[in-house]
């Protein structure tokens, strides 16, 4: 029975957490205090411990409350946490709501005029003057409010026994080329440790251990990991407009080609990337330019999705190779810009009106945000169609642990793409002429030489030779090849990934649920004694291994972040005599899932 808010915790219920304890920081937008909260995160990896950062903040500039929970765990669990172990209190609007909903037992660091030390007594509370720290250690009152956050990564290092040597190293890091920053906030942080050294009691509740379990290991988040591999995947053109959560990652592309990506000859880039004047314009370049035999993509969220629709169309039907980022955050409409989701799902699948499906990749970690941004380039010439990489709030914008890439040693797929010398051995070429049965024809790119290779592109009806015609059988026979084309791709695309333990009852997942399904499956058997197998999709169409996975289980539980259970729906649609197996485990309320958010349904259904 939990306890009432009040209640004294005894001492026998409590236990020291080492290297397993979730810190939330709770400020107002655009106060700075970003850069004081991945010190933390960085310390905490910098000493071995496996970290992940949430950021929940709003969709305006600045004012309104943020939130930022770092998670540590020594046996890697890198989901969001459901319970908080350290609150630090900075906002007033926020504050009485922020202690009420923490459990007992928790730690309170607050800023002293809040006066919240007698909203609980099951709570360990820590009132910080640091208004008067931050103006005796910092000499220059306009940037009070900037240093001031520093402050209290001293006081929790102090709290939690961090290395303060790896606080420094780690403000070095995060304000790096910028040495007086550097300077003042490594004195602010060291005044808040030494305050808290003089005035907090020493406590055993959360306590931080060195580790090594970090090393050869970064921090990343995956807009970023998609930047680089698109990067090395040829990419030339990138057509976009800005939304969120997706802008960092063409603006991450951008500063890369900077580097990486410069003609030695003329010191120019061979990269266009181009801010067109909405997301329509977008996706016209990005169709065009792989019409023309470019490496192109976008990258945009639901909203932008939603309006490059009809020429996401155009391209599954004249057939043009491109790629489209989707950063998922919450909708419907503006919905909520800087929250995370995995609401559309159905949308990228079936996107456009009419008959369609198109080839869709799911990345459940930074690895494969950078390795399915590469292959997506790949599939898109290959199937010559265009090709979704979804991704979502979470993994884009938030920070994540991971191994180094390996870079990538495969020759580029451009796919049937016929040349002046094959055109001259084909009697009877046609642009949309099934040659191999595969459902996928063989295209020319404009400009190649010789005048056998030029056809007419078009969004209506067409015959085997690009003719227009509005004939009922090569209607038919043009979109079955389609659907026969998407199929194909079964043997390319990635496959799921299985873990088996047995038993006849399974989860299903993708993307950023992945964390959070291996955490739960764990707490599932310790203590429910409730073993689960699990496949974790990556691609769809789907694969055999799907199907072979729905038809050997007895009860699947589909996990997913939207309110409509949106993969459930697909997986009926593919398999429709296995739908009376699955059952939807949803959370949709705009934050990150957790491990319990998963256990609790699946235990409820296997009583």
């Amino acid at each position: 029975m939990p306890l009432e808010y009040g209640t004294p915790v005894q001492a026998e219920e409590m236990k020291t957490l080492i290297n397993d304890f979730s810190i939330e920081v709770a400020t107002v937008n655009g106060s700075g205090s970003q850069t004081a909260n991945n010190v933390i995160l960085r310390a905490l990896f910098q000493m071995g411990i496996p970290v992940s950062g949430k950021n929940l903040f709003p969709s305006n500039i600045a004012g309104l409350p943020t939130w930022f929970q770092i998670r540590a765990n020594a046996k890697g669990y890198v989901a969001r946490k459901q319970d908080i172990d350290l609150m630090v209190c900075m906002n007033p609007e926020t504050a009485k709501d922020d202690v009420i909903k923490l459990r007992p037992g928790a730690i309170v660091i607050f800023d002293e005029p809040l006066k919240l030390e007698t909203l609980r007594q099951d709570l360990t509370f820590h009132a910080v003057p640091f208004q008067r720290i931050v103006a005796a250690s910092c000499p220059e009152p306009k940037l009070h409010k900037l240093v001031k956050n520093m402050i209290y990564t001293g006081v929790i290092a102090q709290v939690l026994g961090i290395d303060m040597a790896e606080v420094q190293r780690s403000i070095a890091k995060q304000l790096k080329g910028k040495q007086k920053a550097i300077e003042l906030n490594q004195t602010a942080a060291q005044a808040g440790y030494d305050w808290a050294d003089a005035n907090v009691p020493a406590q055993d509740a959360l306590r931080v251990v060195r580790d090594n379990k970090t090393e050869g290991m970064l921090i990343m988040d995956g807009n970023t990991a998609c930047a680089l591999g698109a990067m090395l995947a040829g990419v030339t053109v990138v057509a976009w407009y800005p939304i969120t959560p997706s802008s960092s990652l063409v603006e991450k592309l951008s500063d890369y080609a900077d580097r990486f990506r410069i003609d030695p000859a003329t010191g120019k880039r061979n990269i266009a990337v181009i801010q067109m004047e909405d997301e329509l314009a977008s996706a016209g370049v990005v169709i065009g330019a792989g019409w023309a035999g470019a490496r192109a993509m976008t990258a945009t969220s639901g909203p932008g999705i939603s309006l490059m629709s009809e020429f996401i169309g155009l391209g599954y039907f004249a057939e043009c190779p491109s790629v489209f980022v989707d950063v998922t955050r919450m909708g419907p409409s503006t919905g909520l810009p800087t929250r995370t989701s995995q609401g559309d799902i159905g949308m990228t699948a079936r996107c456009s009106h009419g008959d369609t499906y198109h080839i869709c990749l799911y990345p459940g970690s930074m690895d494969e945000c950078f390795q399915f941004a590469y292959r997506a380039f790949d599939l898109a010439e290959r199937f010559q169609t265009p090709v979704f990489l979804v991704s979502d709030l979470d993994l884009g914008m938030q920070n994540w642990i991971t191994k180094p890439f390996t870079y990538p040693e495969d020759h580029f797929d451009r796919g049937k793409v016929l040349s002046e010398q094959q055109l001259k051995t084909i009697e009877d070429w046609g642009r949309y002429k099934d040659l191999d049965g595969d459902g996928i024809c063989w295209r020319t790119i404009p400009g190649t030489p010789g005048g056998k290779g030029g056809y007419f592109t078009r969004g209506t009806g067409h015959n085997p030779y690009a003719g227009y015609s509005e004939k009922p059988q090569d209607w038919k026979s043009n979109i079955d090849r389609l659907r026969r084309k998407f199929l194909s791709a079964q043997s390319v695309v990635p496959p799921p990934i299985l873990q088996s333990s047995g038993s006849k009852r399974g989860i299903v997942a993708f993307g950023s649920s992945d964390p959070a399904v291996l955490e739960a499956r764990d707490l599932l058997e310790a203590k429910h004694e409730i073993r689960t197998d699990y496949l974790r999709i990556r691609a769809l169409p789907f694969t055999a291994e799907v199907e072979a996975f729905l038809r050997e289980k007895e009860l699947i539980f589909v996990v997913e972040q939207n309110r409509d259970g949106q993969m459930a729906s697909l997986l009926k649609d593919f398999f429709p005599d296995q739908a009376p197996k699955l059952r939807s485990v949803l959370h949709y309320d705009s934050t990150a899932i957790t491990a319990q958010a998963i256990v609790d349904p699946i235990v409820a259904a296997w009583k």
